[in-house]
């Protein structure tokens, strides 16, 4: 029994480095798509979006550097970028979105942002729980770290559906106003890494 568990270990780690991977090929995509379409649109909830996709391939990048040594000052440090990275997001969403409302700025439709929306909100929340029960198996903080960043981006995927939603209705505050609930989200999650809270909640 003893000789299984080093076994068991490594397929968990395994298993962590292809969620990573995976995480990093889908959010690279859906940057792209995301800025292009955002910025065709005027949306600025659709490129806070695509460069949170940008802070989740960053967030899979750290996790694969974390997994290469088992070490505290390792995992701290992860934790640590990964914050840094939510706190960079959300500096430049909230200073896009006051503009936006200042100035009176209104999205146009993007049917291509809806439709990424939707299917962020199909992949997601699998990838995040994936991540989540690995992370707990590996007791690995950053792991956990990692696939709250998922999660969030589900909850991303959401804010910003309904935003581009409402905006089509004429509502044109939706979009600065989605885009400011994404912001939050990314502090709160921001403030969580950096303290290292990821572990058991």
């Amino acid at each position: 029994m003893l000789s299984r568990r080093p076994t068991d270990r490594e397929r968990l780690r395994q298993s962590a480095r292809w969620l990573a991977h995976l995480t990093i090929a889908w959010n690279s995509v859906e940057c792209v798509v995301a800025v292009a379409a955002g910025i065709a649109a005027g949306s600025i909830a659709l490129v806070g979006f695509g460069l949170d996709s940008l802070v989740e391939v960053f967030a899979g990048s750290v996790v694969l550097w974390r997994l290469r040594a088992e070490d505290e000052e390792r995992e701290r440090r992860a934790l640590r970028l990964i914050a840094v990275s939510f706190f960079a997001l959300a500096a430049y969403v909230v200073a896009e979105s006051i503009r936006d409302v200042f100035i009176g700025a209104e999205a146009d439709e993007s049917a291509v942002g809806i439709g990424l929306a939707v299917a962020s909100l199909l992949v997601m929340p699998a990838l995040a729980f994936a991540k989540r029960r690995t992370g707990r198996a590996l007791g690995d903080r950053v792991v956990l770290a990692d696939s709250k960043e998922t999660l969030l981006c589900s909850y991303l995927s959401a804010v910003l559906l309904a935003g581009l939603l409402l905006a089509r209705l004429g509502l044109w505050w939706a979009d600065p106003l989605a885009a400011l609930v994404i912001a939050g989200l990314a502090v709160r999650e921001g403030l969580e890494a950096w303290r290292g809270e990821e572990c058991c909640n």
